[in-house]
């Protein structure tokens, strides 16, 4: 008797233990799981041209022999983040609210200014803040943009638009000192596809890009 009840408790606490490994298990795949579900979504404006402009479009945008430097985008507080932002201006459109399961790969303006780069690039030699000019071309000009909205705008529950806005300055440089040359506002929106951050993050990459386009047409009138 005494040696069958020692084999009930034996199989008892083997089926216990048992019971806690497979619970313990069940409740490590469920926090792996969690973790999956809540790690954010991460977007930036895609990976640029494939290829160099063709020698047509080369030819259509002669070289500019003015340098121009493009300096630190200066952004607001509320966009210094990497958060994807949005407003509901059916609701409250003073309120801007980031979305909890996405994120830009860097902040909005950092992403803006690597765009306006590549855009400018193209027919135009450009500096870094702090590096010199090149013998035989005149002193560098200054591009400075201020960023001030760059949201997804909720203008009823399933439709939105993304919104950028934002002012760029020209300063030329010249023997006597730096001056303001030029300065432009820009306001861009674009259509979302879809009322969620993945159409969101869509609409504002295409205003970027409008934006940029809006930025080059400018310069060519403003710059030499």
């Amino acid at each position: 008797m005494k040696t069958l009840m020692n084999s009930i408790a034996v199989s008892a606490r083997s089926t216990c233990v048992k019971s806690l490994l497979v619970s313990a298990l069940l409740v490590l795949a469920g926090c792996g799981t969690a973790l999956q579900q809540v790690r954010p979504s991460v977007y930036d404006f895609g990976p640029g041209a494939l290829s160099p402009p063709t020698i047509a479009a080369n030819a259509r945008q002669a070289p500019s022999t003015t340098l121009l430097i493009i300096g630190e985008i200066n952004a607001t507080a509320a966009l210094d983040s990497t958060a994807v932002q949005y407003r509901m201006a059916y609701t409250d459109a003073l309120q801007l609210k980031p979305y909890s399961k996405a994120r830009w790969s860097m902040a909005p303006a950092d992403l803006i200014r690597q765009r306006l780069r590549e855009q400018l690039g193209q027919s135009r030699t450009l500096l870094n803040p702090g590096e010199g000019g090149q013998s035989g071309l005149s002193a560098p000009n200054t591009l400075r943009v201020d960023l001030e909205e760059f949201s997804q705008l909720f203008e009823s529950p399933d439709k939105s638009i993304g919104l950028l806005r934002m002012r760029v300055t020209l300063i030329q440089t010249q023997a006597n000192g730096a001056t303001r040359a030029a300065q432009r506002s820009i306001i861009v929106q674009r259509p979302a596809p879809s009322a969620d951050a993945a159409g969101g993050v869509r609409a504002l990459t295409d205003a970027t890009d409008a934006a940029m386009q809006e930025v080059d047409d400018w310069l060519r009138g403003a710059m030499p």
